[in-house]
């Protein structure tokens, strides 16, 4: 059986992003399998969109804290990675910060994608904050999410999406959305092929030739074939 990279993906909302990985597998684009989906939130819409493609689910009872996990909801979540033989964990709009404990537990295969373009611009509400500043070009970040600053982990790619007069926050948002959605699918394959290779901060990423991905945005050079971990 050819190999398929195995995902876990922690989503609190409408799991769009989770929606276009589902649709990559489905399609033959996307040599992956999500073994799990984990979600802080019950009530959250991507739980539904999970469990209609027949993906199991873990619900979280997150604790008292706002923004993390207590230790218990880390314990859990741990085990049931664990449990699921997940390779890869891709945060898909969860927004609980990981504790050094899982990511170091994890370290090298833990992605986010962001709606900024880091490191400008981290944390909440990235594309109001665009517009506050008056920025020309907006877009999304996927990274590896290492301890320290929210957002501060290795960039892997970027990608722009122009600022159009008259944007307002949700006019901005969806337009990188519909972007997020094909470069979060495009590094998922990276993955899956063994493309990615880390050094420090600096990210690469392989073609057939060992030279850098045409377009791809981030900085590229000859490298061996391997992935980050």
């Amino acid at each position: 059986m050819a190999y398929r990279l195995r995902l876990g993906v922690l989503v609190s909302g409408r799991g769009s992003n989770l929606e276009a990985i589902l649709g990559a597998i489905a399609a033959g684009r996307l040599a992956a399998e999500v073994r799990l989906v984990v979600s802080d939130r019950a009530d959250a819409p991507a739980v539904v969109r999970a469990r209609a493609a027949g993906v199991p689910v873990c619900l979280l009872d997150p604790g008292s804290q706002r923004a993390r996990l207590d230790a218990r909801a880390e314990t859990a979540l741990l085990e049931v990675l664990r449990e699921h033989e997940v390779e890869l964990i891709v945060l898909a709009g969860f927004m609980r910060i990981l504790s050094d404990h899982v990511l170091d537990a994890h370290a090298g295969a833990i992605i986010n994608i962001h709606p900024s373009l880091l490191p400008a611009f981290p944390g909440l509400d990235a594309q109001g904050q665009a517009l506050e500043h008056g920025v020309k070009v907006a877009g999304c970040t996927v990274h590896f999410v290492d301890p320290g600053a929210v957002d501060g982990g290795a960039i892997i790619a970027q990608r722009v999406v122009p600022v159009l007069r008259g944007d307002t926050r949700d006019r901005l948002a969806e337009r990188i959305l519909g972007v997020e959605h094909e470069l979060l699918v495009e590094v998922l394959g990276w993955f899956a092929a063994r493309r990615v290779t880390r050094e420090g901060r600096q990210v690469w990423v392989a073609d057939r030739n060992l030279g850098g991905e045409p377009g791809s945005g981030i900085q590229a050079a000859g490298r061996p074939r391997g992935n980050s971990r």
